[in-house]
């Protein structure tokens, strides 16, 4: 795949009103979202729930993209088509996860460092073969006494910088995600500072990988006070803080920024993308790869039961088209209750 190819499947899992659905936890982080709602974590549960989401009707217009775990990206719906051509039909890009999770850094306490180069290459090209044309990768910072530290962030900048040059070379559009942790007690102004340090660092080194910026998405945190900070930010500061820090760190020519909704709420992961893009004038397209803030409320309407997957599917597109209105910063608290 050409540069040119690159950008076209990366503008249009950017495009005008849609967004990403983050559906690739891992094995440990679905149990732990299926405990919430007392459904064991059996394979079978798994892969219903997932058909559940792909098949919503309708979604397709406010939904892009999918990333898919290494399990889904295997599996069949109950009529047994492959996710990824399920996907395909209803005009949806494919996706895949493919780091190895965060691991701790040796010698820096309380930091990590996320895995997975090894066998990378080989690992995109039989991904790229299973129907994904894009990859994504997470990387783990978090804001404590003394970290993060340089090191950490060199550390983590460089696995993502080659994971992105490995998935272009593979045909994939890379998602690079360089999350700074909203856990603990800092200042929205700390999170400011530790976010550029780490975009400046992550530029720099996709830079030196020659990763063409026009050919990926950036996936960020949205610059936010920790959750035990004593003074917690209102949705207009922590847009004007995210946007500020965007704007001096990301380059005009990445198409677009798939914000991640991270310890938010599914309305303050809506509210924060509203209010930036009622701002208007970026030079990226301003969009959403959320995880939870979609699929929270669709967990809670399933219950893994069969006769709740309307209801369910229901949930799904009814938060989908509010991210969708926050793209064109047309969302109003109003619409959270209609049908």
């Amino acid at each position: 795949m050409n540069v040119g190819d690159l950008e076209s499947v990366a503008r249009s899992l950017v495009a005008p009103g849609k967004g990403i659905l983050a559906a690739d936890e891992s094995g440990p982080t679905i149990e732990k979202r299926f405990q919430g709602i007392s459904v064991p974590s059996t394979e079978s549960n798994r892969r219903a729930y997932r058909e559940l989401l792909f098949t919503t009707p309708e979604v397709s217009g406010y939904i892009s993209g999918a990333i898919l775990y290494d399990e889904t990206i295997r599996q069949k719906s109950s009529d047994g088509i492959p996710f990824p051509e399920v996907l395909i039909r209803r005009g949806i890009v494919p996706g895949i996860k493919v780091d190895e999770g965060a691991k701790p850094l040796p010698g820096f306490p309380g930091e990590k460092v996320t895995e997975g180069l090894d066998g990378l290459r080989d690992r995109l090209a039989a991904y790229r073969e299973l129907g994904a044309r894009f990859a994504k990768w997470r990387a783990v910072i978090d804001i404590g006494d003394g970290i993060p530290t340089a090191f950490c962030i060199r550390a983590n900048a460089h696995a993502l910088a080659r994971y992105a040059a490995l998935s272009q070379e593979a045909g994939l559009v890379p998602v690079v995600e360089p999350e700074v942790l909203m856990d603990g007690g800092h200042t929205i102004e700390r999170c400011g500072e530790a976010t550029n340090e780490v975009l400046s660092r992550v530029f720099s080194e996709l830079a030196r990988h020659r990763v063409r910026l026009e050919g990926m998405l950036l996936k960020p945190n949205m610059v936010i006070p920790g959750k035990k900070c004593p003074v917690q930010a209102d949705v207009s500061r922590v847009a004007e803080e995210t946007v500020r820090t965007l704007s001096r760190t990301v380059p005009a020519a990445v198409p677009g920024i798939v914000f991640l909704s991270g310890g938010q709420t599914p309305r303050q992961a809506t509210e924060h993308l509203n209010a930036m893009n009622g701002m208007g004038g970026h030079p990226w397209e301003l969009s959403f790869s959320y995880g939870r803030a979609l699929q929270d409320p669709v967990l809670k309407a399933w219950k893994g039961e069969a006769a709740n997957v309307p209801a369910a599917q229901k949930a799904f597109l009814h938060r989908s088209k509010l991210n969708g209105a926050a793209r064109f910063g047309k969302y109003v608290p109003a619409l959270e209750d209609a049908a």
